[in-house]
């Protein structure tokens, strides 16, 4: 998939009359940045920070560092809306705001990781002919960041009173930090091979229709009398 010069200006907040040579410079420099070891640092710094604002903020090297974090700042979010909306003491209205909530962060969250994608296939030129990955960069980085919160939740179980409870959340840790290990070398394996030519990866729009007052048929009245 290739994309306009326009669209790769404005993935990375570039002048939209850059030189050649400053794209091809930009270029490379995207090429180098899918980096899932940092991808998991990233995550867990932010993570960590946004439990504790005394603890380091993520230190992003490029733009696309930075999106990373936006991207996880969403799932962050969204996860301790989740959270709200599962108390069983809320109110109604209470209910109903935080479902708002938690519809706009999810929207925001695959907005992010599909410009995750659109930033990589920008840096890349796919070989046409190569096998076709079934899951895009972006959305393995998402699983990553959603990885990354269930890591840290579970790591605070470890501190509870039963020894029980600890030894459950122990053995669940042990899982959760496999499968992210897992898929970051996953993430690393398929970001090579289509440098390299022997794979290839696309954009896979999630078309979510729940926000869309065209789609839901309750926002656009085919259900009120």
């Amino acid at each position: 998939m290739a994309l306009v010069w326009n669209d790769f200006c404005s993935i990375f907040e570039l002048a939209p009359l850059v030189t050649i040579a400053q794209f091809s410079a930009a270029r490379s420099a995207i090429a180098c940045m899918l980096d899932a070891k940092t991808i998991l640092r990233l995550h867990d710094q932010a993570t960590h920070h946004g439990h504790d604002a005394t603890a380091a903020a993520p230190a992003t090297a490029s733009a696309f560092e930075q999106a990373v974090v936006s991207q996880h700042q969403a799932n962050f979010d969204l996860w301790h809306r989740e959270d709200e909306a599962r108390d069983p003491h809320a109110s109604d209205h209470t209910l109903a705001v935080v479902k708002h909530e938690i519809d706009r962060l999810n929207q925001l969250r695959n907005d992010l990781a599909e410009q995750l994608d659109l930033a990589l296939l920008a840096s890349v030129t796919m070989a046409p002919a190569a096998p076709l990955h079934s899951e895009s960069p972006g959305l393995m980085i998402d699983r990553l960041s959603i990885l990354a919160l269930k890591i840290y939740h579970t790591r605070e179980e470890l501190h509870r009173s039963t020894t029980e409870h600890r030894e459950r959340n122990q053995r669940r840790l042990t899982v959760l930090e496999e499968q992210r290990n897992d898929l970051a070398t996953c993430l690393d394996a398929l970001w090579s091979e289509a440098q390299a030519g022997t794979r290839r990866f696309k954009l896979y729009r999630q078309l979510k229709m729940y926000n869309d007052p065209a789609l839901n048929p309750v926002l656009y009245g085919q259900y009120r009398e």
